[in-house]
């Protein structure tokens, strides 16, 4: 048996984990709000506080989620708690939510607030930084799995609005029937070639004490890659949220408008589907600081030429740059932070510099757009978004400092080679 077999055979199992998660996600995110309004009957203030406390309550769950899963290391007690409790999502729907919404509607937004931020928003740094740790020790991209990711985007989008139709409920048995699958990839099917782990990985045999964990608030670089994250990603995602009724001011009517933003949206993810795939290859050559540092800039002249855009097909040909960002973005960070950080503190920090430090500014940022898109207008608003962007990004030019390319998984490490062909020559002599 030959390396590549070595290695193939304890990889397929963690892109069918990627699509069973964020399958769930797609669907919750997708429709939840629908539910909510057309068979709980909640108004907009009353659905939008189960999204302020599903976003409210992560900020507990992923410094705690971090920490824990740099203790835990390869154990799964984490990600299969995270699991078995998304089993749930289809009970809580059919019989709890109405009984808690009946009590109190601020109630049912505290508990399922709770429930699908440890889920969803809290679980998923578990996930990401689980899947990369082992793409390390057993020397596939963790860009290749992810491609689970959009993958189930696309199929929830083809299969919820349906089943919707059918039976509201049944949105939430689907996310149900994904958990189930995911715990069973979990136990049986997402092995981790240990012998490898502690070079590919860190030598973590000693157990992280607080004081180990505490010490990551110290270094420089962490706030550097906060500030840049906080500042270029967070604002990413707040440039979108209200981006379609942007794009809906280019048309005579606001049908004409969906039905083209629908078009793009479904290239822009063919798109990033295909970048996942040669995206390591390309990371590995610039190296995952400058991926980050080339994701920023993008990033700011998407948002610009959004705002300078003279008709729809300009806007169009800028938002497609978003199938490359998040490609660039997903492999630049993960390779970043296993290279430029203690390997130990891997889970910490990226929920502390990636999700906490993003949910935080998300939630200020987008307060204080939609209150600019109100007063100076959209155009006005994303001019500023993006100035903001270009100089995040060039600050993060000057101190962020660079990663290490052998812990980073950007070079081959002669040591885990090594140990990999002795162990391909030794199933194959057996």
């Amino acid at each position: 048996m030959d390396s590549a077999k070595t290695e193939s055979k304890h990889f397929w199992g963690f892109p069918l984990s990627h699509f069973s998660y964020f399958f769930i996600w797609a669907i919750v995110n997708g429709y939840l709000t629908l539910w909510m309004e057309q068979v709980a009957h909640l108004n907009g203030t009353e659905s939008g506080a189960v999204f302020s406390m599903m976003a409210g309550i992560s900020l507990i769950f992923q410094p705690i989620f971090g920490v824990v899963s740099d203790k835990l290391l390869f154990k799964k007690n984490l990600i299969l708690t995270i699991a078995i409790v998304g089993i749930f999502i289809g009970p809580y729907f059919q019989w709890v939510f109405m009984p808690i919404l009946h009590i109190n509607a601020f109630l049912v937004a505290i508990v399922t607030g709770t429930f699908l931020s440890f889920i969803l928003n809290g679980g998923v740094s578990v996930i990401e930084q689980y899947v990369q740790r082992a793409s390390l020790a057993n020397g596939f991209e963790y860009a290749h799995s992810r491609v689970g990711g959009p993958v189930a985007g696309v199929v929830a989008s083809l299969v919820a609005g349906r089943i919707f139709l059918w039976k509201p409920n049944s949105i939430f048995w689907a996310c149900t029937i994904a958990a189930i699958i995911l715990t069973f990839l979990l136990l049986f099917s997402d092995k981790v070639n240990l012998d490898n782990a502690a070079a590919a990985a860190g030598d973590t045999s000693d157990s992280l004490d607080m004081k180990t964990v505490l010490s990551v608030f110290k270094l420089k670089n962490l706030w550097v890659l906060a500030i840049f994250y906080m500042g270029a990603s967070a604002l990413f995602d707040v440039f979108d949220q209200q981006f379609i009724i942007f794009f809906k001011t280019f048309f005579d009517t606001a049908a004409q408008g969906t039905l083209v933003y629908s078009y793009m949206s479904s290239a822009q993810t063919a798109i990033e589907f295909c970048l996942m795939f040669p995206m390591p290859w390309i990371i590995n050559k610039i190296g995952s600081r400058n991926g980050l540092l080339i994701y920023g800039f993008i990033t700011c002249i998407r948002i610009l030429g959004s705002a300078l855009s003279p008709n729809w097909i300009w806007v169009v040909g800028f938002r497609l740059l978003a199938g490359l960002e998040m490609p660039l973005l997903l492999t630049s960070i993960m390779k970043y932070i296993a290279g430029a950080f203690d390997i130990r503190l891997y889970a910490t920090v990226y929920a502390l510099a990636s999700n906490f430090a993003k949910q935080v500014s998300v939630f200020i940022f987008s307060t204080v757009a939609g209150r600019m898109y109100d007063v100076i207008g959209y155009q006005h608003t994303y001019i500023i978004m993006g100035i903001v962007v270009f100089f995040i990004t060039l600050f993060a030019v000057f101190f962020l400092k660079k990663e290490d390319p052998i812990q980073a998984g950007e070079v081959e490490d002669p040591n885990v080679k090594a140990k990999v062909e002795a162990a391909s020559s030794t199933d194959s002599r057996e």
